[in-house]
């Protein structure tokens, strides 16, 4: 079992910047590509951006690119998502995910509970 905590949500204006963290614990992190999902109000759940095992290989959803940028630290068992220039659409609750695969091209099988992100002016 492995358990994910976001952080770093809050409310920002429009052009401003927030940093995400997820810290997992439970199971070799460093055995789990990860990833960050979004659900804006009303809205289906979007992917955000992923991250390979060893970092080295990451993806994004065309309208962060440029601006959003996920990152980890094996020792420290946590995944960020830097997010800057941030707009009113990315308005959501963002939410960490693993796949126990290693390949963030399958399913993502453990989820976090999320944290908002607001921008507005």
């Amino acid at each position: 079992q492995v358990q994910l905590v976001e952080s770093g949500g809050g409310s920002v204006q429009p052009g401003g910047s927030l940093r995400l963290s997820c810290r997992t614990s439970g199971r070799t992190f460093s055995n789990y590509a990860m990833g960050w999902f979004r659900q804006a109000p009303g809205k289906e759940r979007e992917f955000v951006a992923a991250i390979s095992r060893s970092g080295g290989d990451t993806s994004y959803r065309g309208s962060v690119k440029g601006r959003f940028t996920i990152s980890r630290d094996n020792a420290e068992n946590t995944v960020y998502l830097q997010m800057n220039s941030l707009k009113p659409e990315d308005t959501a609750v963002y939410v960490c995910a693993g796949a126990s695969s290693g390949s963030y091209y399958d399913a993502f099988d453990y989820w976090g509970q999320g944290t908002r992100v607001t921008v507005s002016p």
